[in-house]
């Protein structure tokens, strides 16, 4: 966990029961006043009832065929290692709502509308990413050697998150700019107007682990720039 000023930031692995268990303990022990999660409304509803299919084929005019394939894509890789683990995607993300509840805290949604995300990620991305991924799939079903080990049970440690992040940026520079760098401004945005307008109140957010230092940077230069307003 990060904290700054009121914020707590949590990053977390979606399909980790270390995340569930950590999430749950640390709003129960901080009694935010807002909880603050890396959902956009859709998929919130989404998450909250699972009936409800996420995106269907009709929504591809609206994101795109590429984008399109790539949230399919994406879906049933982390559904797949969530069957592995035992842990549904998603599920910490659901415990913080439902701990929300318990703590009377209110919830806010900081992501970025899915929708708009994937159809930029669809117009952007370009023949050389799709070639290299394609590539990479096709290694990574073959190919044992190089493989990185991890345990799905837990989160992450920051330094093998720092090269996969670094990897991304350099292979898939229009995944990286859409999918991490034009959301963790978006998310830095809300959660600095949120920090303003509770500054007497704890928030805490759940946000995918890899986030948290780019989000507090961003926070931090946003709020070096109110305050040359200001003077």
């Amino acid at each position: 966990m990060k904290v700054y000023k009121n914020l707590h930031l949590i990053g977390t692995s979606h399909i980790a029961l270390q995340s569930i268990q950590e999430v749950e303990q640390a709003i129960l022990k901080h009694n935010p006043k807002i909880v603050a999660l890396e959902l956009d409304r859709r998929r919130f509803f989404a998450l909250m009832q699972p009936a409800k299919r996420r995106i269907r084929l009709q929504d591809i005019r609206k994101v795109g065929i590429k984008g399109f394939l790539f949230y399919l894509l994406g879906f049933w890789a982390e559904k797949k290692l969530g069957r592995i683990v035992g842990v549904p995607p998603g599920s910490e993300m659901k415990k913080a709502a439902e701990t929300a509840a318990k703590v009377k805290a209110d919830i806010a949604l900081i992501d970025e509308d899915i929708e708009q995300v994937l159809k930029r990620l669809s117009k952007r991305i370009t023949w050389r990413e799709k070639g290299r991924f394609v590539k990479e799939i096709i290694k990574s079903i073959f190919s044992t050697r190089n493989k990185i080990k991890i345990d799905l049970t837990k989160v992450p440690e920051e330094k093998l998150i720092k090269k996969l992040t670094a990897k991304v940026k350099k292979d898939y520079p229009s995944f990286y700019k859409t999918i991490i760098e034009e959301r963790n401004i978006f998310m830095a945005k809300n959660l600095y107007k949120l920090m303003n307008r509770e500054k007497e109140g704890i928030i805490v957010a759940v946000v995918g682990a890899g986030h948290e230092k780019e989000l507090i940077d961003l926070i931090k230069h946003e709020n070096k720039l109110h305050e040359k307003r200001d003077m």
